[in-house]
């Protein structure tokens, strides 16, 4: 029997810790599947954050970091500088970038870092417990925020793609979902850009991506799915923001 799918290499056999439905484990199997396909594996050095994705260095055999609350960015920055030859790949979710990290995802984007960023927007705080985040939508619920989303008091959803889209330094940004066959495929687009961006030695590239949270948003996974396509991507709409490298072709 032929196989017409293997794990990524790259995978070691460490179960993950994401909760059923959580869109993390979809896009890691999809930078797996890059970084096999670009033979990245001993050349690149993974920098993950402090949130959902902290232990994800279990889950690849290869060089990674892991970053403090926020600070992804700065030490991607090291990384890269240190050894420009380097793939270097810098995952954080909203909370730790948008919270507790803005100044350094900011000013990397002020100074044109030559890395790759991917970005998991699923609206809350998912590790700690469900609390309200700079991109919960208006009117959501949160754990710290049980009447839902006040623009008056929390002020408005942070719209990171679009932010990082007029930087001038930021070669690259889209904002994509993995809800369906279709938009993984989308996805995996988007990501091997960013990729493909990096290696060819231009600036920052810029992946959001919209991800489910079935159990801080306190939905079955299927919910969480459908509530994404139709309730977050109005407020976050998908699509190419920014591609400066076309210009360049």
């Amino acid at each position: 029997m032929k196989a017409i799918y293997e794990k990524p290499q790259v995978f070691t056999d460490a179960i993950t810790t994401y909760c059923g439905g959580c869109g993390h484990g979809i896009v890691g199997k999809l930078i797996a599947e890059l970084i096999d396909e670009l033979d990245l594996r001993e050349n690149g050095i993974l920098v993950w954050p402090i949130g959902c994705s902290c232990l994800s260095d279990r889950y690849y055999n290869m060089d990674a970091f892991m970053s403090l609350h926020g600070r992804a960015p700065a030490s991607a920055t090291g990384i890269k500088r240190a050894d420009p030859s380097k793939f270097v790949l810098c995952y954080q979710g909203d909370g730790d970038m948008v919270s507790e990290g803005m100044a350094e995802i900011m000013h990397a984007a002020i100074r044109s870092e030559k890395f790759t960023v991917i970005f998991i927007n699923n609206a809350i705080y998912g590790m700690t417990g469900g609390q309200m985040a700079p991109t919960t939508l208006e009117g959501q619920y949160a754990s710290t925020a049980p009447a839902g989303r006040k623009e008056l008091n929390s002020g408005y959803p942070v719209h990171m793609a679009e932010i990082m889209g007029m930087m001038p330094g930021v070669c690259y940004a889209e904002r994509v979902t993995i809800t369906s066959p279709g938009a993984v495929a989308k996805c995996k687009n988007a990501l091997r850009k960013g990729f493909q961006n990096q290696l060819d030695g231009k600036g920052l590239s810029f992946i959001e991506i919209l991800s489910p949270c079935p159990t801080g948003w306190k939905m079955a996974p299927l919910k969480a799915m459908e509530w994404v396509d139709e309730v977050v991507s109005k407020e976050y709409p998908l699509g190419l923001i920014k591609d400066t490298t076309k210009e360049e072709n």
